[in-house]
């Protein structure tokens, strides 16, 4: 079984030892926007603007189609927005391989672990009101966490707990493989972890966690007394203004709106590539759940790397990022840093997304894929990011991946 890949770009722990790159079927050129958004889509903020100009677009059309066809991604979506220049938005390839269905830059996609930046901020917004301190104890809120009483909740989001992942337990994969529909509470998926020693002492060592988010997701639960989900929906998604934003949760965990791409992943029991497109995200919760489009990513990125919803002093913690021990890559709380540009990244089983910003241009990137299928251990969405960066923004590459095993 694959554990957390120690060498790998902040990507929600994927789950099968056996990761094969399989030819993808061939598909349309790279489109402008394809499903027409009901209040405008991606594609019409950039047209209405100057774009990037004749060459720098058609370089960085070979250079999508060339990782696209290198790494076998079905589709992929991309909004480059800076300021003063221009803009480039496309979306190439297939929405579903079955039909040929273009992608589209309209449509929804599941962004993974990009959920643990509007889980974070829920809780630093609980610590400007004085309802929290990020260094009280997770035993103050969860019990039964091992060594609780010295894991700090600042330990938790800089992902320096010290726990063992619930992803990288043999039992959780088998369960969550043997019936990729099923729902899991967050009490289930932390016992996978906490059944193992944790792996460290708290604060010592940066291991990439979903067990930490979903601990955090528990803190916001008790000290607000309402679901995770409807405090990050009425707290962080409205005051943001991100209407295509949504956390499936409860009765509606299985929802995926219209329209969306299917997904494609090799994360099966067999390894064999598989449509995980309705798969329940319960299994990721406040890790990794959450869905969105290129609109709302495209506001969210500078929203969360300025700290538009929480204090100065508040965001300032958040972005006291610190080595991850992996190159090119720190980390702060819930927020990475690589090449200068600010965010995180997400990875669900046939999902792959990156948000991030570039405050010394002001420059947005976002980019969807529907596969998580790795090539040379590497994720296909930060293939992506770095051929694009490498371009557009040379001084300040995307770079901070390197080979999972």
């Amino acid at each position: 079984m694959r554990r957390t890949p120690p060498r790998r770009l902040l990507a929600a722990a994927l789950l099968m030892a056996s990761v094969l790159a399989v030819p993808m079927t061939a598909a349309p050129a790279a489109t402008a926007v394809g499903a027409v958004r009901t209040h405008g889509s991606a594609h019409d903020e950039c047209s209405s603007g100057p774009g990037l100009g004749r060459d720098v677009t058609a370089r960085l059309d070979k250079a999508i189609a060339g990782v696209r066809r290198d790494a076998g991604i079905p589709g992929v979506a991309v909004g480059l927005w800076m300021p003063g220049k221009g803009c480039y938005v496309r979306a190439t390839g297939v929405a579903d391989k079955a039909t040929g269905q273009p992608m589209s830059t309209g449509f929804y996609s599941r962004i993974g672990s990009e959920t643990k930046t509007f889980t974070v901020t829920a809780l630093l917004q609980l610590v400007d009101e004085g309802r929290i301190r990020l260094d009280d104890p997770i035993s103050r809120y969860v019990p039964g966490v091992p060594n609780g009483r010295h894991i700090t909740l600042r330990h938790l989001a800089e992902m320096r707990s010290g726990l063992f992942p619930y992803s990288a337990d043999a039992g959780f994969a088998h369960d969550l493989l043997s019936d990729p529909y099923r729902t899991f509470t967050p009490r289930e998926l932390l016992a996978y972890g906490f059944k193992h020693r944790n792996t460290g002492a708290p604060g010592k060592v940066f291991v990439y966690n979903n067990s930490n988010l979903v601990l955090l997701g528990l803190v916001i639960e008790k000290v607000t007394g309402h679901h995770v989900a409807d405090v990050i929906n009425r707290r962080v998604l409205r005051p943001a203004h991100l209407d295509r934003t949504l956390f499936p949760d409860g009765p509606n965990v299985r929802e995926f709106p219209e329209p969306h791409a299917h997904g494609y992943t090799n994360q099966t029991l067999t390894g064999a590539v598989t449509d995980s497109t309705d798969w329940n995200p319960s299994w990721a919760w406040s890790a990794g759940a959450m869905i969105s489009d290129l609109h709302d990513l495209h506001s969210w990125a500078k929203t969360v790397a300025t700290g538009a919803l929480l204090s100065p002093e508040t965001q300032k913690q958040r972005l006291k990022v610190l080595p991850t021990g992996f190159p090119g890559l720190d980390y702060g709380l819930g927020i990475f840093e690589t090449g200068g540009w600010i965010g995180h990244n997400g990875s669900i089983p046939g999902y792959e997304s990156v948000t991030v910003y570039l405050p010394a241009l002001k420059a947005t990137l976002v980019v969807l894929l529907n596969t998580d299928i790795t090539t040379g251990g590497q994720e296909p969405s930060t293939l992506v990011a770095r051929a694009i960066t490498q371009i557009a923004t040379p001084g300040h590459v995307y770079d901070g991946s390197t080979p999972t095993r």
